[in-house]
């Protein structure tokens, strides 16, 4: 009995027969583990009761950063999505150096699923002053899309381009599910955080590195085209390609068309759109205008102007349009039929393309 005292503790365990003694295991290691994530929970919650932060002191750092023009042309502050009309937002360096200047946020990623075709990681995002959490659920597929098979011509499955040409679905590499992972949950972090961030900063900051961009635009434009032309070159996009876009050659854009393209740029490059996508919604957009056109003259008064989407409307229908997202639903096409009836705002086109961001399509 002596020995067992010793390499734990006794319980007694009430029984119909009468009562048995049975010896319970302390599972130190475990309790320490929790013991440990509990203290570093209070002592953040602590230190941000502690040291609380300064609204205007944010609001001072947050637009010191974004009056920076290194920071204003980088194409992860601010980008634009080629849907509808245009989708512009503001990017995850924005969210990450915004945090920081709040201070008292915590970011957290775990993984909660694995298997041998996913991971899934829940992506949180609390304001510690107000004890206020946003959580989104990550799902990130270990395959990847290639112009041939693997090395031993093995593939998981295969489909025709728009060009016609074989896209071979095969298992993602280290490498691959790597950037996969951090693109993903990137875009996540950014997503939250815009929640966390209050909205007027947002739109001071949204406003002083457009005015920037547009001034470097306008200051120096020859020299913002070749940057822009480089930019895209790095990432297959030829510059013939830009002058099929914009309808005319690179050397008389305006300023205006200058900081749209780097907008497009960064889309591009998080990820977050394609050029393909681009040249789709600009013919797409180019049929609504031809077919308004055509209308324009039936009746009285002309072409009929929808109404805008309101935020009730928007709401009440929200799940019915994200279930079609889920179900794989391309992001423009949706956009396309809900604007035949009524028109969205930009913030309402932005959720929209959340969806798809959140691993719905």
């Amino acid at each position: 009995m002596d020995n067992m005292q010793q390499g734990g503790a006794l319980a007694a365990r009430q029984e119909f027969g009468g009562s048995a003694v049975t010896l319970a295991t302390t599972e130190t290691a475990s309790a320490y583990v929790a013991a440990q994530a509990k203290a570093v929970v209070e002592a953040r919650y602590v230190m941000a009761l502690r040291r609380p932060r300064n609204w205007d002191q944010v609001r001072q750092d947050l637009l010191k950063e974004c009056r920076r023009p290194s920071f204003a042309h980088n194409k992860s502050a601010y980008y634009r999505k080629p849907i509808g009309d245009g989708v512009e937002g503001l990017g995850i360096r924005f969210v990450e150096v915004a945090l920081r200047c709040m201070t008292n946020v915590l970011v957290e990623t775990t993984m909660i699923f694995e298997d041998e075709s996913k991971e899934i990681h829940r992506v949180s995002v609390t304001d510690l002053e107000s004890n206020l959490t946003y959580p989104l659920d990550v799902r990130v597929t270990k395959t990847v899309e290639r112009s041939k098979p693997a090395d031993d011509g093995s593939y998981i499955s295969v489909r025709k381009n728009s060009y016609n040409r074989n896209v071979y679905t095969v298992p993602a590499t280290d490498d691959d599910l790597l950037n996969k992972r951090a693109a993903q949950i990137s875009k996540a972090i950014r997503t939250l955080g815009l929640r966390i961030i209050p909205g007027d900063m947002q739109d001071e900051a949204e406003g002083i590195i457009k005015a920037i961009r547009l001034d470097e635009a306008a200051r120096d434009p020859d020299a913002e085209r070749k940057r822009i032309a480089d930019a895209f070159n790095e990432i297959g996009v030829k510059a013939a390609d830009l002058t099929e876009y914009l309808g005319h050659t690179l050397d008389t854009c305006s300023p205006a068309e200058l900081v749209n393209l780097r907008g497009i740029y960064g889309a591009i490059r998080d990820g977050e759109s394609s050029w393909k996508s681009v040249m789709e919604n600009k013919a797409e957009q180019a049929g609504k205008g031809a077919g308004a056109g055509n209308t324009g003259g039936a009746g009285k008064g002309g072409g009929k102007t929808l109404p805008t989407c309101s935020p009730e409307n928007f709401a009440k229908k929200s799940p019915g349009w994200k279930k079609q997202v889920e179900a794989g639903k391309p992001v423009n096409d949706l956009i396309a039929m809900i604007e035949t009836k009524e028109l969205l705002t930009p913030d309402m086109k932005m959720e929209i393309a959340g969806w798809a961001s959140a691993g719905g399509a």
